[in-house]
């Protein structure tokens, strides 16, 4: 599909002097693509949401000297002999002899919607190790089809209890509108709900040890393969977006949701309790309580790939029937309708869309080779999630061209050209 610029756009901005390019969110202003797996330096790592306006700066992907990524180097690790997995999974079971119940009651916890890795990640503490998890799940802000059965095969053919939570829905779609116009990030929403809701859950029914699933480090974020979990109370976070504490510092009225204050709705009639389900649980609750935060990729080595066979195998996980737009996969990311808007309005503001990541996962786990990748991204790399459409546009009660001048308006120009009437990106790993 092309795309041509809006009438609104200021063309001079992308016809400058190279060196004299605009570059918004505090992006590398020279662009680099990983040696290994042909990921960019644009891609942004995760951040206090909380906290993000239209004015914050990212932090992205580190690279080496030679020009490889941190995700590389640290999924390298998984290979290399540095970590021992036998030994690993020792620690797993004395951590699960530890909190193990005996009376019938939950004993740990895991969030998900019942796709391939929350059906692998709770049905071998299950049937594996002899825990007894309860589930629970943000709801998608739009089910597909697919997201739908799968999420009753997790439970039905799996075995396991679950908690479904569906916030406001009047409240969930003016933040995902605020959310797309502040921000160009759609998702927003249902990740302040997906990061939170399952230590609330867990204070809630005093189940002391919470899952998550593969370590953030495989994906860039500057985490030690030695760290086992989420940084507690009084602990400074090794990346911004993997900690308890977001909001304690901040005075309520301060912070964001959807690239807004929360005075300006407050100010505006939105009542405050329609607001607090996006807001995480006070870290202090979950020290008194003494809930423990684990991720199970350190203990047991994770690759995407088999934990789809694995669900396949014991939780009756189906793959799309059609392959998923901007990409080539057909298993990842199926539950919300939204899903290819966010990764769509990613590639319009750093360049990264889904292909590229898809492909760099699968290259790291040495499922493709580096040439592979290139002709999938080539291929695919910003297609237009066109499936959802309309049900996205009517969600957020804009029409295509709305939509398509909001975008416009997070192109960084250092990214960014227009040749022949059309949007291009200037760079391209080769």
């Amino acid at each position: 599909m092309k795309i041509g610029p809006s009438s609104s756009v200021d063309l001079k901005r992308y016809s400058a002097h190279p060196d004299d390019l605009e570059v918004l969110y505090g992006l590398p202003k020279q662009v680099l693509f990983c040696k290994k797996c042909n990921m960019s330096n644009q891609q942004p790592m995760s951040s206090n949401e909380y906290a993000h306006s239209n004015q914050s700066r990212k932090v992205t992907m580190q690279f080496d000297d030679a020009g490889v990524c941190h995700a590389c180097n640290f999924n390298n690790l998984k290979e290399s002999g540095e970590i021992d997995w036998d030994d690993r999974e020792k620690e797993l079971i004395e951590l699960c002899n530890q909190y193990r119940k005996t009376d019938g009651s939950y004993d740990c916890i895991v969030g998900g919607s019942g796709g391939k890795d929350s059906a692998m990640q709770s049905h071998l503490l299950k049937y594996k190790y002899g825990m007894n998890p309860l589930t629970v799940t943000w709801s998608p802000h739009l089910y597909t089809d697919i997201g739908w059965k799968n999420f009753q095969q997790w439970l039905h053919v799996g075995g396991f209890d679950n908690f479904l939570y569906t916030p406001n829905g009047k409240t969930h779609r003016l933040l995902t509108r605020n959310a797309t116009i502040n921000l160009l990030h759609p998702f927003q929403p249902f990740i302040l709900g997906q990061k939170t809701f399952v230590a609330k859950m867990a204070a809630q029914f005093n189940i002391p040890l919470i899952f998550y699933g593969e370590m953030p480090g495989e994906y860039g974020e500057q985490i030690s393969h030695k760290t086992s979990s989420y940084a507690g109370k009084d602990q400074n976070a090794e990346s911004e977006g993997f900690a308890l504490d977001y909001v304690s510092k901040m005075d309520f009225r301060d912070i964001y949701l959807g690239g807004k204050q929360m005075g300006a709705y407050l100010d505006e009639g939105v009542p405050k309790v329609d607001l607090m389900s996006y807001l995480p649980l006070d870290p202090e609750i979950l020290h008194k309580k003494g809930i423990d935060f684990k991720y199970l990729g350190y203990y047991k080595k994770w690759v995407p790939q088999e934990a789809y066979y694995y669900a396949v195998e014991h939780t009756g996980f189906e793959a799309n029937p059609v392959r998923t737009e901007g990409t080539y996969s057909k298993y990842n990311s199926l539950d919300d309708k939204v899903d290819g808007f966010f990764y769509y309005t990613r590639w319009i503001k750093f360049g990264v869309g889904r292909a590229m990541m898809d492909s760099a996962q699968e290259i790291r786990n040495h499922h493709i080779t580096r040439e592979e990748g290139l002709a999938l991204i080539n291929r695919y790399e910003g297609e237009y999630p066109a499936r959802y459409e309309t049900e996205f546009l009517d969600y957020i009660n804009m029409t295509r061209d709305e939509f398509f001048e909001t975008c416009d308006k997070f192109r960084s120009p250092h990214l960014w050209e227009v040749v022949d009437g059309e949007w291009r990106l200037r760079h391209s790993p080769n």
